[in-house]
């Protein structure tokens, strides 16, 4: 190992978030203003994911007051406070750049389930049913 891939490794956040392209995440950004410190949120969309290693960034966009904003983060900076995952969404794309030209429900992405999760609910409700009838 170089010296330079030694630095960098103890940049490395331990660790990262399991983020994909097409999640809806809330960054926690530590905002610096004068001497004061404060952490703002922003919720959009991951358009793309870009780098490796400490060097990986992933760019998210939103809509603010009907204006579409796009920024991008650096996923190891200490800046980053956590990332927050929302919702997941199934995308067949590695940069969803075709967002930016969408607008209302068109711009939608279609949410990923997690498995097994109809099947606890549809259990729960045949139990509701067999006490119901029992009763």
């Amino acid at each position: 190992m170089n010296l330079i891939d030694a630095v960098e490794a103890e940049q490395l956040k331990a660790s990262p978030p399991e983020v994909h392209i097409g999640d809806t995440v809330k960054v926690h950004m530590r905002i610096v203003e004068g001497e004061k410190e404060r952490i703002q949120v922003i919720e959009g969309v991951v358009l793309r994911m870009h780098g490796g290693g400490i060097r990986k960034t992933l760019t998210v966009r939103k809509i603010s007051f009907g204006i579409g904003v796009e920024r991008i983060f650096p996923l190891h900076s200490p800046r980053v406070e956590k990332i927050d995952i929302v919702k997941r969404a199934k995308v067949r794309r590695a940069k969803l750049y075709y967002l930016r030209e969408l607008r209302g429900k068109a711009a939608r992405l279609k949410e990923l389930r997690k498995p097994g999760l109809g099947k606890k609910k549809a259990k729960a409700k045949s139990k509701s049913k067999a006490k119901t009838k029992t009763a």
